[in-house]
């Protein structure tokens, strides 16, 4: 229940703060080409919160029984999922001649334009301000130095081997094991060959190494490329000591407690997390007896574990995590800038994020990845509860990542988001002329249908993860 709690928290905090700059985004530039606007809201639905404002600016230079119209207010509304900035418009109300001047409607289609843009950019500027912060800050992360690699697998088909470092994927430069995973990532779906150079073990030699893939991982639900290719990190071992348990998982019901070191199963012994793993993985429903540590003192006890389907393999699951582990200094790289430095990165990595994110949506829509990569409100407030307990930086990182997608998708053309918006406005400027309403109305009900339906994928693939 608490995880439950703190994960709708998340949410609403990573919600609040997105939609509440994607809207000031809007209001700003229409308040610069003098649109009054009549309420900012936070949130859909009931208002639970509300401040109004600018009444003695509306009155002024107007005498005491000339018609008025609303001041603006500001409110917190009781569905938090989204936002809104309405505005003045004679297509709504009836507007007192003298306010006709401020209604949105009476703006030139560029102004018009400039103000249904304003919110996307405001988020964009959002993520550049935040991957700015991380950049001056310091992101440290894993050299990304090759583990054990499967003889079978198409990296060591290809030649690569453990103990190389890759410095760059398709002639990318990659600085981390974070960095390899998103280029890869990049690939999805794809034909052709994935360039790595890697940095030979114990040498200054470069070498490049091509993998060939073919319609890769387009049909995978929950995609691990690295795991795909074959490709693993060289890291420390973990020990075979729980670390973490799921409150729903075997784990816990048959008895397991965090601290415990596994040190045989079924009279065998083991010495790493991974044996462990294995063991588990290899047993669905079949009974194991292990025998751990406990505070100093030797136990027994059996374990059943539940069979999960994965990739269309049976494979036993305890919902069970290692303790944390420390990587050693050496393996570690910290990637900090100068101020100045800081945005010019900032910069090119949004727009890195908001290319890879139309490219997913091309992909999807072309049918060459899954549509349940897609996320919805569970998942995003899970992730948002996992960034914020991993430390500010995570989630600063996170809400930059956010925001970005936040943008991306209020751009696409689609009737009832702000790309929708600017089509008509594009069609406006080319027509010489607005497009009717009667059309405007049709396209805002297939727009809803459309949002819905994403919507629905969304929460189901959510639903499923869970």
């Amino acid at each position: 229940m608490t995880e439950i709690i703190q994960s709708v928290l998340g949410l609403l905090v990573t919600f609040s703060i997105l939609i509440t700059v994607h809207e000031l985004g809007h209001y700003w530039v229409a308040r610069f080409f003098g649109v009054h606007v009549l309420r900012f809201s936070v949130g859909f639905g009931r208002p639970i919160y509300r401040k109004v404002f600018g009444q003695e600016d509306l009155a002024e230079g107007l005498g005491d029984n000339e018609p008025q119209v609303e001041p603006t207010e500001f409110v917190v509304s009781s569905i938090p999922l989204g936002g809104y900035v309405k505005f003045l418009d004679e297509r709504e109300q009836n507007v007192p001649p003298f306010f006709l001047e401020q209604c949105y409607n009476r703006k030139n289609v560029w102004q018009r334009i400039a103000i249904a843009a304003a919110g996307p950019l405001a988020n964009f500027v959002l993520a550049i301000f935040c991957y700015w912060l991380l950049f001056v800050t310091g992101i440290t992360g894993v050299s990304p130095v090759l583990g054990k690699i499967d003889s079978e697998s198409l990296a060591w088909k290809s030649g690569l081997r453990e103990g190389q470092k890759i410095v760059e994927v398709d002639y990318r430069r990659t600085f981390s094991w974070s960095d390899v995973n998103v280029r890869l990532l990049e690939r999805l779906g794809e034909t052709g060959e994935i360039e790595f150079t890697v940095l030979e073990k114990n040498s200054t030699l470069e070498s490049v190494y091509s993998v060939p893939i073919s319609d890769w991982l387009s049909s995978s639900d929950e995609p691990n490329p690295a795991v795909e290719l074959g490709l693993s990190l060289d890291m420390p071992e973990y020990t075979p000591k729980i670390g973490g348990m799921l409150a729903d998982g075997r784990a816990k019901s048959y008895g397991l407690e965090i601290g415990d070191e596994i040190k045989m199963i079924d009279g065998n012994s083991i010495s790493s997390w991974k044996e462990f793993v294995k063991i588990v993985q290899l047993n669905p429903e079949n009974e194991l007896i292990l025998e751990l540590e406990r505070s100093g003192v030797r136990k027994s006890l059996s374990i059943r574990p539940e069979a999960r389907d994965r990739n269309g393999k049976r494979i036993g699951f305890i919902g069970a995590s290692p303790e944390p582990m420390e990587f050693p200094e050496s393996r570690l790289v910290l990637i900090k800038y100068s101020v100045f430095k800081s945005l010019e990165k900032a910069i090119e990595k949004t727009w890195d994020v908001i290319w890879f994110t139309l490219d997913a949506f091309k992909k999807m829509l072309e049918g060459v990845i899954s549509t349940k990569n897609l996320s919805g409100p569970i998942t995003i407030a899970q992730v948002a509860n996992s960034s914020a307990e991993s430390g500010i930086l995570s989630f600063i990182s996170f809400i930059a990542l956010l925001s970005v997608s936040l943008g991306v998708v209020n751009l696409l053309p689609i009737p009832m988001l702000d790309g929708g918006h600017l089509l008509y406005y594009f069609i406006e400027v080319v027509m010489g002329k607005p497009l009717p309403e009667r059309v405007q109305a049709y396209a805002a009900q297939v727009g809803i249908f459309m949002l819905l339906g994403i919507m629905t994928i969304a929460i189901y693939n959510d639903i499923s993860r869970l």
